[in-house]
């Protein structure tokens, strides 16, 4: 049996992190087995969608490098790969159902149901609710129709025995029918409800397997009675644990950036973001962290994905990030960083010396969106931080340590970090202070912040001329 997964995201909102791990181990596990990696918009709920989300999805997983074989931008055998362009499908489905008497309609009024509910809140029987037009006659349908009553479609639960899930995460999991209550599958309108279209295009698409997130767990003895009632088999599923904040409360926004695109506008480097969120629930060994996507690929078993919540921690990420930073050769660096300031329509990605800061930057940042900050006003000229400034105005030492490092800095030859480094520890001989002291001032007014790239890097890189400019800029403000 060949391997057929989906990733069948719904574009109701831009790509979370916890979205892209699902997409990440469905497209893992297909190439892991030598199958189909199939990618279905799940846009029936029109009044939810949210405009640009489908675009953002598809943008997402191919920044990520995450290429489904089957989509709606590749196409293939089994589309449409748009639920809203599946209707005529479900409708027929459905149709199949009521004549086998595997679903009937329902004529409920949403106060109704809700009555009844009530009502069953203190009984052992939660679902019967859902049954109470189960077994309507002639007359009552007739009675209905006539009052132009909307009619739902819901599935014919049985009444009686379970619905027994081999889980390849969760293992073993049992659902008393009794409990499920009868399902949805088509609203008054005539659109299709999840519990319909979903099971129905896995069966239609030939899905094998069906990874998803725990929460559609209790979803899933009711899509398969559905399956089966179609006459297919259900796939084998596998229910992965949530992605929790380091306060171990699901994951929000409250926790910091949590879709693909604010991760990108950061400055993180798609190889890190797939590495983290493939150890969010899955390992390969207690000690091995830093994987490429061909190990990935090579090693990806769901036998080793861990039912238990995973925890998203950004301080992990943010140094895997940079290790993938710093691994990177000079060109390939200056390239990533070129691109990612070009994204965020920085007028930086065109600095004709970018390149010669990338010594300076490149075992400091975490991220690419840190780089303006760090050395931005080397590259252009910015009004000081007005906190640092103030803190500059302050220090009686600083005009002294100023004056010092002007004469020390005049006329130095070589201009360069190593000598720069020679005459400024001079200064602080020469002043009898300590490196700290004199050379906060002296950071402040070359990079206009109290953080800044290395300083003697940082001169070396202005040159004399633009380095002795800013000291005495600062000089006359102290």
């Amino acid at each position: 049996m060949s391997v057929r997964v989906r990733f069948a995201p719904s574009p109701t909102g831009f790509l979370h992190v916890g979205g892209v791990r699902t997409a990440l181990y469905n497209w893992l596990f297909a190439r892991h087995h030598g199958g189909t990696a199939v990618l279905r918009i799940e846009d029936t709920d029109t009044e939810r969608e949210t405009a640009g989300a489908i675009e953002q999805i598809q943008r997402s997983l191919d920044w990520l490098g995450l290429d489904f074989d089957e989509s709606p931008a590749t196409g293939g055998p089994h589309g449409p790969y748009r639920q809203s362009e599946r209707m005529e499908r479900y409708r027929d489905a459905v149709e199949r159902l009521l004549e086998a008497g595997h679903a009937y309609r329902c004529y409920q009024t949403a106060e109704e149901l809700e009555a009844a509910r009530e009502r069953a809140r203190h009984t052992d029987d939660p679902a019967a609710p859902t049954r109470l037009h189960r077994d309507l006659t002639h007359e009552q349908v007739a009675r209905f129709a006539a009052e132009g009553r909307p009619a739902i479609i819901r599935f014919r639960t049985p009444l009686e025995g379970e619905t027994v899930v081999e889980d390849l995460v969760r293992g073993r999991i049992a659902f008393e029918h009794r409990l499920l209550g009868d399902t949805v599958l088509m609203r008054g309108d005539g659109g299709s409800t999840y519990q319909l279209a979903n099971p129905l295009d896995d069966l239609e698409m030939g899905i094998t397997h069906v990874i998803r997130g725990e929460d559609l767990l209790p979803s899933t003895p009711r899509q398969r009675l559905l399956v089966e009632a179609l006459g297919g088999a259900f796939p084998q599923t596998a229910h992965l644990s949530m992605i929790l904040g380091s306060d171990k409360k699901r994951l929000s926004k409250r926790h910091g950036a949590a879709s693909v695109e604010e991760f990108r506008e950061a400055g993180y480097v798609p190889q890190a973001l797939v590495n983290f969120l493939a150890l969010c629930g899955w390992s390969w060994d207690a000690e091995t962290e830093i994987m490429s996507l061909a190990e990935l690929v090579e090693r990806f078993s769901l036998e080793r994905v861990n039912p238990a919540p995973a925890v998203f921690d950004h301080e992990k990420l943010a140094w895997m990030n940079g290790t993938y930073l710093r691994a990177l050769d000079a060109d390939a660096y200056a390239g990533a960083l070129r691109a990612h300031l070009a994204d965020a329509a920085s007028p930086l990605a065109d600095a004709e010396r970018l390149d010669e800061l990338v010594p300076l930057v490149q075992e400091k940042l975490g991220a690419l969106g840190e780089f303006d900050g760090l050395v931005g006003s080397l590259v252009e000229e910015r009004d000081p931080d007005p906190e640092a400034w103030a803190r500059l105005t302050a220090d009686e030492r600083a005009g002294a340590v100023l004056e010092a490092a002007a004469a020390a800095l005049t006329g130095l030859e070589p201009f360069d970090a190593e000598a720069v480094e020679g005459v400024l520890r001079g200064v602080c001989e020469a002043l009898d202070l300590k490196p700290r002291q004199a050379f906060l001032p002296i950071r402040i007014a070359i990079a206009g912040s109290t953080v800044a790239a290395g300083l003697y890097e940082s001169i070396a890189f202005l040159g004399p001329d633009e380095a002795l400019r800013r000291l005495a800029r600062a000089r006359a403000a102290v």
